[in-house]
């Protein structure tokens, strides 16, 4: 009986001591890696502040021109703190990038453009000006504010007027009328739009299938609600490490930079994406 008790007080010294050693191995691993964190932080900031006082000479050369289109999404909270949005687009204009895109779910950027416009030294919008006379004048920032509803009026109108002008064909033909990207693109021009998006899914006619889309390579170059080209950089401002909804089919090609939360925005962490971008040799479309 004696020997019984003592082989449990063993035992159960044994998980004591076993679920002690856990939990200390535990803490330790932990400690561990928030000082990593803190550590990289640390030098996050130093090496920031480094390249704000302009000490790396390999930063002062910024090849900016290799940054044809930025595109700047922020998270929809943070997009009201206005005064934060400016500094980083007064800090984007002195470095010299020439075609920007500014875009929150919510829109919310987009009814502040005017406030935000005149507190910018040279700075314009894109919708103001035509494509031409933007190209001859390098010497603004052209500004495009999008958000995820843009188009959505223009679709529908387009939809509706190809609806109308192919339904006949539903009845002279069992295939039906197949039509391709000239025929949408022509819908969209008669509505104004000089856009363009896949339209495929509000041509889902369950009972009918009149209409048959059978361009597959579309050209997306042009999209609906958005006169702005495809990014070539996005920097992403926000505590998700995605593109917020910023429509997928203008980031093909995109190189997309998470820049962390607004609020802890700095100047260098902005040179140094830039500059890591620029080193990068893009070869597509050539």
């Amino acid at each position: 009986m004696d020997s019984g008790c003592q082989v449990q007080r063993v035992h159960s010294n044994c998980n004591r001591m076993s679920n002690l050693g856990l939990r200390l191995l535990w803490h330790f691993v932990h400690l561990l890696v928030n000082l990593w964190y803190f550590g990289v932080s640390v030098a996050g900031k130093l090496e920031s502040y480094v390249i704000s006082c302009g000490l790396l000479k390999r930063y002062k050369d910024l090849k900016v021109d290799h940054i044809k289109y930025l595109a700047v999404v922020v998270e929809s909270e943070d997009a009201y703190q206005i005064d934060k949005i400016t500094e980083l687009l007064q800090w984007l204009e002195a470095i010299g990038v020439k075609n920007l895109c500014l875009y929150d779910v919510e829109g919310i950027l987009k009814k502040s453009k005017k406030s935000i416009i005149e507190k910018l030294k040279n700075a314009v919008l894109l919708e103001e000006y035509e494509e031409e006379i933007l190209l001859k004048e390098q010497n603004h920032m052209t500004l495009e504010f999008a958000s995820i509803s843009d188009g959505n009026e223009m679709v529908a109108k387009a939809a509706n007027l190809l609806f109308v002008k192919y339904m006949k064909f539903a009845s002279s033909s069992a295939q039906g009328e197949i039509f391709t990207e000239a025929h949408l693109g022509e819908a969209l021009r008669t509505v104004g739009q000089h856009n363009f998006l896949d339209l495929r899914s509000s041509f889902r006619v369950n009972s009918y299938h009149f209409l048959i889309l059978t361009s597959i390579e579309i050209n997306f170059d042009i999209l609906i609600g958005c006169k702005g080209q495809d990014p070539d950089l996005m920097l992403v401002y926000g505590p998700v490490r995605c593109h917020l909804g910023f429509p997928a089919w203008r980031i093909r090609y995109t190189e997309i930079i998470h820049m962390g939360p607004l609020k802890s925005m700095r100047y260098g962490s902005l040179m140094k994406a830039m500059h890591k971008f620029t080193l990068v040799h893009q070869n597509y479309g050539k």
